[in-house]
């Protein structure tokens, strides 16, 4: 049967990053459908994602697909095609949330269910990069994640910590125990609020389903994983502010965050529609400029790479716990998540998308300030289960709910 103008473009296209159609490597497409073609082309990143939950088109190796893809930067060997023609090879890439769309990103992703997070993530459920710094476990690299945190911080016992976007309170849960701080996290899911009081039980933590502009009182830290990514370009100064107006004038704030390596105002296609509504990644250049004249960047940390085993791995636990799942979510949910998961993971890989903890002090510390990226390869601390029966004593867990206005 004679190619369509359509499958032959795309066939072009693919083969600038050496992906073949119905191929026999694990990053080529099997293609079910031929309509498949004037779909993508017509659609973009939109359809790329929509045809693949739709069953017409399969990869072996998603993750590997997406890595080759966005490697190639079709966008500038194929400087001539339509912009639309090049969309889906962004599929990828990186709206500013106002109060109520702020808490809309709480129902529509954090709230799918607390049940898929917790047979995804670790067994604290962070739901963010983790740092393999010489760990070989989804477990231990997280903790060696929040151990890094803690120590940028320079945490000291009784001091006043916020955790902007707490998720499931599993830093907070840590933070108390293991520094001896006092933590308030707020969070605008609803399903999280719930779960980290009750995970944060027993310790000197409070909870609170809230927006981050309603938040009054001064911190001697702060800081925030994973959140920034839902504020948008046209409140990154605005929540500086904020932070800023909270933070103690010797204090710290940790901000870690994805990121992009160019400046957007909007979100791909496909992500907005079925992930994160409303999200986008900063870049350097948005972040510095919000802070200016604000904030005082201390230390800037990139570890990008460790993004794509964090996602890999839960993959694994998603596909390897499909069975305990699958009477809540459909068929279609499940490739939509693995979709979400593999492509992620080849844009890390690909270096498309970056994480970085940024440390800020309000005015610049007279003394300077001392970092951590190593020391060994496990955490000096050997922390429990944070649902076990050992507590270090301190406030009972509150959860509070705020309305926006």
């Amino acid at each position: 049967m004679t190619a369509s103008p359509s499958e032959d473009l795309v066939r072009s296209l693919l083969g600038h990053a050496g992906i073949r159609v119905n191929g026999d490597q694990p990053w080529d497409l099997q293609v079910h459908r031929p309509a498949f073609f004037d779909r993508l082309l017509a659609g973009g990143s939109l359809a790329l994602g929509e045809s693949y939950m739709d069953g017409w088109w399969d990869c072996p190796a998603l993750d590997a697909f997406f890595d080759r893809l966005l490697r190639c930067r079709l966008d500038r060997k194929v400087r001539k095609t339509p912009r639309v023609l090049l969309g889906w090879a962004r599929a990828v890439l990186s709206g500013s949330p106002g109060r109520l769309r702020a808490f809309g990103i709480g129902t529509h992703h954090y709230d799918l269910g607390n049940d898929l997070f917790a047979v995804m993530l670790d067994k604290w459920m962070n739901y963010s990069c983790a740092y393999w710094n010489g760990t070989s476990t989804l477990d231990a690299a997280q903790e060696a994640k929040m151990e890094l945190i803690c120590r940028k911080l320079h945490l000291q016992p009784g001091m006043r910590v916020l955790d902007i976007g707490c998720g499931w309170g599993g830093l907070a849960a840590y933070a108390a125990r293991h520094f001896g701080v006092q933590v308030h996290g707020i969070t605008v899911s609803r399903q999280q609020a719930q779960l980290a009081c009750h995970r944060c039980a027993g310790l000197p933590v409070t909870i609170a389903h809230q927006d981050y502009r309603d938040v009054k009182g001064t911190f001697d830290r702060i800081v925030s994983v994973g959140m920034f990514e839902h504020v948008g370009a046209a409140r990154y100064r605005a929540y500086l502010q904020q932070v800023r107006a909270r933070l103690a004038p010797d204090g710290l704030f940790l901000l870690h965050t994805i990121a992009g390596n160019r400046s957007v105002h909007a979100t791909d296609s496909w992500i907005a529609t079925y992930i994160f509504p409303n999200s986008m990644l900063p870049s350097a250049r948005q972040i510095s400029a919000a802070a200016e004249q604000l904030l005082v960047m201390e230390d800037w940390h990139s570890f990008g790479p460790d993004y794509d085993p964090t996602l890999m791995a839960w993959y694994r636990n998603f596909t390897e716990n499909w069975h305990r799942l699958r009477g809540r979510y459909d068929d279609r949910f499940y490739r939509m998540w693995t979709y979400y998961l593999l492509s992620c993971a080849g844009s890390f890989r690909a270096r498309r998308n970056q994480l970085w903890q940024i440390v800020f002090s309000r005015d610049g510390l007279r003394e300077g300030y001392r970092s951590f990226r190593q020391w060994g390869c496990q955490a000096q601390h050997a922390p429990p289960s944070p649902t076990d029966g050992e507590t270090r004593s301190g406030t009972p867990c509150s959860r509070t709910r705020t309305t926006s206005t």
